[in-house]
């Protein structure tokens, strides 16, 4: 009962410190999609940011929810459709979104952030503030980054064939990347064949052997049953933090008046932190399931963890010699993460005496 009250009270704050974007009452729809299905991260956020907005604006902003391919079925055509206006809300991966903004990727350069801690402070900082820039910049002013939260976790290296506790392991192994540069630069750099496959394909192609392995999070893992098709190897080396980059039609937003813009970038936020979570609660069933199963995780010591960065360095050069944007983007990312580790060392100074 305690907990109802509570919850009604917050509701009753949001609608009591609101107006409707139209004076005469005029309920503004957002649409916003997904290309997932409803266990996965990007719903339950979803499900969140519509839950706040539609409290918080008093009624006056209604988010319907497309989820799954009914609006867009890629990337690129989604992310036309939020340039365009058809489309109010769309999340992407970074590979999703690279076609189109290529910077993106430098969430995907591998061993930059060492934890969620790490990640999720650097994700709620200036560092999206400078992607938002240039990705107006990039889209004439028609597509707005929101918020960078998260779906499914951490990239793991898992395959079908033996325990990688170094890149030497690596060597041999046929990996599934998407069709993207940047994951194929790094399966190479550590020794191994970038395969790229499409991803309903990949269960089959772990059991025929066209693919040894693949870079994903354990909740992917178990979600697609991969260990039915052999896969039972994984290293948590955590190379890649899995971001989710929320996009919203600029003209949408700004056509709100200033308190139902601040609705939606507080509705991204309760959105960013639902994101935030929901991975790390899912992944402890996950990983039980997985050992469950017969499969085996491995934790690299923090001398095998730094042998995988070193043979990945080149990776971040390669980025900042092929990619547009790549200098601007990854000197902000470098800097984010050294001024977050900075305040963490001195929290841990406060903290731990």
């Amino acid at each position: 009962m305690m907990k109802y009250l509570a919850t009604a009270g917050m509701i009753a704050a949001y609608t009591m410190t609101s107006t409707p974007v139209f004076a005469d009452g005029h309920v503004m729809t957002l649409r916003a999609t997904a290309n997932s299905n409803e266990n996965d991260e990007d719903y339950d956020g979803l499900v969140v940011f519509k839950n706040y907005v539609e409290a918080a604006s008093n009624g006056a902003i209604e988010v319907e929810l497309f989820i799954g391919t009914q609006l867009c079925s890629t990337g690129a055509e989604c992310l036309e459709g939020v340039s365009e206006g058809s489309i109010d809300i769309y999340i992407s991966t970074s590979g999703g979104a690279a076609g189109i903004f290529p910077y993106v990727q430098v969430l995907d350069l591998p061993y930059l952030m060492a934890d969620d801690r790490v990640a999720e402070s650097v994700l709620q900082g200036d560092f999206v503030r400078t992607m938002r820039d240039m990705a107006l910049e990039t889209s004439d002013d028609t597509i707005r980054l929101m918020t960078i939260g998260n779906t499914g976790g951490w990239r793991n290296f898992a395959n079908t064939q033996r325990t990688v506790q170094t890149p030497a392991d690596m060597e041999g192994l046929k990996i599934r990347t998407v069709v993207a540069d940047l994951p194929q630069e790094l399966v190479r750099a550590l020794g191994a064949s970038p395969t790229p496959i499409p991803w309903p394909e990949l269960f089959t192609s772990f059991q025929t052997g066209v693919v040894d392995g693949s870079k994903n999070g354990i909740t992917d893992i178990m979600g697609m049953k991969f260990p039915d098709a052999g896969l039972q190897y994984v290293t948590l080396d955590g190379h890649a933090y899995m971001g989710a980059l929320w996009w919203m039609n600029n003209e949408t937003f700004l056509g709100m008046d200033e308190a139902n813009r601040r609705v939606i970038v507080d509705g991204f936020y309760a959105l960013q932190q639902a994101t935030f979570a929901s991975p790390k609660r899912k992944s402890i069933q996950a990983y039980e399931d997985f050992v469950a199963g017969g499969g085996e995780l491995y934790v690299p010591t923090p001398e095998e963890k730094a042998m995988f960065a070193e043979a990945a360095a080149p990776v971040q050069d390669w980025f900042r010699a092929n990619v547009d944007g790549g200098d601007q983007i990854l000197d902000a990312l470098i800097e984010a993460v050294d001024e977050v580790e900075a305040d963490m060392e001195a929290a841990y100074a406060a903290d731990l005496n």
